[in-house]
């Protein structure tokens, strides 16, 4: 039986564009209660405003790690639990390693990969005394093959892949799904893709994602009755094979 998503407390981060955005619209049209995290407050606070009581807008910056504490913290007080944990928020860097900025993989790390533990970290425990709850992370088919055009990108999510499944392992006892989905191209801000005209091209051709159809999976993964796991899940557009 599909479960319902009415009054669950749900954190998206990375919810001010793209995949998080396309995620809040859904997950609001399926009544629950979205805390939405982006470090974008205007669009943030837009998307909050359009989304109705709905959506409440918790701007932070998920490279700061005091931020990611905090973020949680709010959340918890303002709800009084958190339900799911969409833990979206990622920086897509590319490029040869040779003329590579560290500092700026530096923050691409802090934000795809240790915010990721440490928001996790925060909302575990209530998950485990309640015996229920839900950890979703966005990964990437780079964290399934290392791609040579985007190595310290694909390390990142090879980092999320380890840290979900071993998190699985642990948090199982106590009631607390833990997954992935790990999408191929997804035409939206974070490949530098916003021309309506451009995606919907894309789409024809089977080269592209929606981020519309990631948000779909998530909601497919989140309404499965309580004795399915959805470990990993790979979404290619047909036209992509790695």
């Amino acid at each position: 039986m599909r479960k319902t998503l009415t009054d669950k407390t749900i954190i998206i981060t990375g919810a001010s564009s793209g995949i998080g955005r396309a995620a809040a619209r859904t997950l609001a049209a399926e009544g629950a209660r979205l805390a939405l995290v982006a470090r974008d407050s205007p669009r943030l606070h837009a998307l909050a405003e359009s989304l109705g009581e709905a959506g409440r807008a918790f701007p932070a910056d998920l490279a700061r790690p005091e931020e990611t504490d905090a973020m949680v913290e709010a959340v918890e007080r303002a709800f009084g639990r958190v339900d799911v944990l969409f833990a979206n928020a990622g920086v897509y860097i590319p490029g040869e390693v040779a003329q590579g900025d560290p500092n700026a993989w530096e923050r691409m790390m802090a934000i795809n990969v240790t915010s990721v533990f440490r928001a996790a970290r925060r909302v575990l425990p209530g998950m485990m005394e309640r015996g229920e709850g839900d950890i979703i992370v966005t990964s990437s088919i780079s964290g399934h093959q290392a791609l040579h055009w985007e190595p310290i990108y694909s390390a990142s999510k090879h980092a999320i892949r380890s840290f979900v499944h071993g998190l699985r392992r642990q948090a199982l006892p106590h009631g607390v799904r833990v997954g992935s989905i790990s999408p191929g191209v997804v035409l939206n801000e974070l490949w530098g893709i916003d021309d309506p005209a451009e995606i919907e091209r894309r789409v024809a051709e089977k080269t592209g994602l929606r981020s519309e159809d990631i948000a779909e999976a998530l909601l497919f993964t989140l309404t499965r009755p309580r004795h399915v796991t959805i470990r990993d899940m790979v979404i290619l557009p047909a036209g992509q094979d790695i």
